[in-house]
């Protein structure tokens, strides 16, 4: 099997550019590795203070858009960590999740973090099977 060991950032507009020196996401042969994501306008990088249930679907816009700039979606991912900053909302944030990531889910952690002004931040590994199987060809 031929690997691509190349790294290659992953960048969009729409979404977050982050606070730090950090790609949206990087690309590593058939890997996406996508940077924490949370509730972050894309034009302004300020935080979406609304309910739980609007941080969740924003942090899943953002999550979506740096996907598309590798031309992957959620149906790709391979590992989700969540962080929330109250453990009271896993129910409700289950039923978000539920609703926009597609079965097979894919692994998952769960943890309770200080987060600073929001109540969610979300880092995926996607991996491109369509790059696996053409590798495999070649």
């Amino acid at each position: 099997m031929v690997m691509n060991d190349a790294r290659q950032p992953i960048l969009t507009s729409r979404a977050p550019k982050g606070r730090g020196p950090f790609s949206q996401a990087l690309r590593v042969g058939q890997f996406v590795f996508v940077s924490g994501q949370g509730p972050l306008d894309p034009a302004t990088n300020a935080p979406i203070l609304g309910t739980f249930s609007e941080q969740v679907h924003r942090t899943f816009d953002n999550l979506e858009a740096v996907l598309a700039a590798a031309n992957l979606n959620l149906s790709d991912l391979a590992k989700v960590t969540v962080y929330l900053s109250d453990l009271e909302n896993i129910p409700a944030f289950n039923v978000i999740y539920e609703k926009r990531v597609p079965s097979p889910f894919p692994a998952r952690t769960l943890v309770q973090a200080g987060l600073r002004g929001i109540d969610v931040e979300i880092d995926v590994i996607a991996v491109d099977l369509r790059m696996a199987a053409a590798e495999q060809t070649s």
